[in-house]
């Protein structure tokens, strides 16, 4: 389809631009939010070999936006687009490390997903998972191609952090947390019970999955600085009391700020306006989410369905409730 009559959410028009001018070789707004402003040269050819992977690439970025603001949405940073997504990619804090890791794993899930759909030429199921485990298992069936999502996300996202220089502390850091979002595990789904022998096959956890471990990951996160031994730069942890970590840990350069007040510099727009709970002493409550400023409180109708019931055959018939809640807000 031409660019110039694709719409502008198309991926030939974003990405490839009709293979014409690098200029034009943007990345959709989903990805743009996840801090990649533009592609590298490489990038720009892969796009132009591999344009049919770019919606992959859309959704699994759409994916990543939509897990983050799941995972914090009770946080001061709730990693909303509004509240500079980008900028805060840039910063070099924990929530950096959490937006790198889950657009990695993001694109890589969804590359895994068309490629196990048929969707994608250059890859298929995984087949090569044969034979029988020590467990009774008879792997057979059509495997999530991992190998290939996960090399594919490698090329792709790690490029434009590759295109700086590996030198740079941030594309360290980067590129850890890149590797770290992909280490995605994979489960056995097949039949069980009274069966002699169970096939079964390699499939991705959901992505839910994903995000809560790397939630997880994120609130243990290592702040590191660079280290030179002997011509390589290293991140090491900032303080010896931190036990070393592993390719499956999150790490960081900068702290955090405390994201309460707007900061528009740097992408904070603050917790004002943000609705609370009053008896939480958890980050939603009011409290913590307002930075001690307190709130308001006021009244707000809410329609429910209510008094449902049963009628033969076959539906469910609600009547409409409505009652006053209170609703709080920080100052």
């Amino acid at each position: 389809m031409p660019c110039e009559r694709a719409g502008s959410h198309s991926p030939q028009c974003m990405c490839c631009g009709g293979a014409r001018q690098k200029t034009e070789c943007l990345p959709p707004p989903s990805l743009q939010a996840a801090g990649l402003k533009g592609l590298s040269e490489e990038q720009v050819r892969i796009c132009q070999r591999q344009a049919e992977a770019m919606d992959s690439v859309k959704r699994g970025a759409e994916m990543a936006i939509e897990e983050c603001q799941h995972q914090f949405h009770n946080r001061r940073w709730n990693c909303s687009i509004l509240q500079g997504f980008g900028k805060a990619v840039l910063q070099g804090t924990r929530e950096s490390a959490f937006v790198h890791a889950i657009s990695s794993a993001g694109i890589a899930f969804a590359v895994t997903r068309a490629c196990s759909r048929g969707e994608l030429e250059k890859c298929g199921c995984d087949r090569k998972i044969r034979g029988v485990s020590p467990e009774g298992f008879q792997w057979s069936g059509c495997s999530d191609n991992l190998s290939y999502g996960i090399a594919f996300s490698q090329a792709f996202v790690d490029n434009s952090e590759r295109s700086r220089g590996v030198s740079s502390s941030r594309a360290l850091m980067n590129l850890h947390n890149n590797e770290a979002g992909r280490k995605v595990e994979c489960k056995c789904h097949g039949m069980s019970g009274s069966c002699e022998v169970r096939t079964c096959w390699k499939v991705m956890p959901p992505f839910r999955k994903v995000g809560n471990v790397l939630k997880e990951k994120f609130e243990g996160a290592t702040e590191v600085q660079p280290k030179r031994v002997g011509s390589r730069k290293l991140l090491v942890p900032k303080s010896s009391r931190f036990k070393p970590y592993t390719t499956h840990d999150l790490i960081y350069l900068v702290p955090s700020p405390d994201y309460c007040d707007q900061d528009p510099h740097r992408g904070v727009f603050g917790t004002s306006g943000r609705q609370c709970n009053r008896t939480s002493p958890a980050m939603d409550g009011c409290q913590l989410l307002c930075c001690g400023r307190g709130f308001r409180t006021a009244q707000a109708e809410v329609v429910e369905r209510c008094s449902c019931k049963f009628r033969w055959c076959c539906s469910v018939k609600c009547k409409q409730c409505r009652h006053l809640v209170e609703v709080h807000s920080c100052r």
